[in-house]
């Protein structure tokens, strides 16, 4: 009878050589285990050196740039506070239904509409559905 078939059935081997066999067993693991994550940890910093371009050894120098005054223009797009208010104020009313003097938006802020549109969809149906 060999070791392993002495260890499966339990059957002449002592406890000493059973942990043995079980540390080795462990040890054994640990060792592939953490090498393996060292030739991982290698393999990275070779991909780090070989396709990373760092972005100090690259840059051109810079030459000095002389500074301009900045003018600041109004751009078209741009509506007073107060205006916009009452757009929106007039849009929720006509929406609505009821006159502006119901009403009272006190504040406003614009929001990143990312959604596709079968969710916009869904959610104007929901909206509709509710008034």
């Amino acid at each position: 009878m060999n070791v392993s078939e002495a260890l499966q059935t339990g059957q002449g081997v002592q406890l000493s050589e059973a942990l043995s066999f079980g540390g080795l067993t462990a040890v054994t693991g640990l060792s592939i285990v953490f090498g393996v994550l060292v030739v991982l940890m290698i393999v990275l910093y070779l991909f780090k050196l070989i396709f990373y371009k760092d972005s100090k050894k690259t840059a051109k120098p810079v030459e000095e740039v002389k500074e301009t005054p900045v003018v600041e223009t109004k751009a078209e797009d741009d509506v007073d506070d107060d205006e916009l208010i009452a757009i929106l104020t007039a849009a929720v009313a006509a929406s609505l239904n009821t006159s502006t003097y119901n009403l009272n938006i006190k504040s406003y802020r614009r929001i990143n509409d990312v959604r596709p549109a079968w969710n916009k969809q869904g959610l104007r149906e929901t909206i509709e559905s509710r008034f």
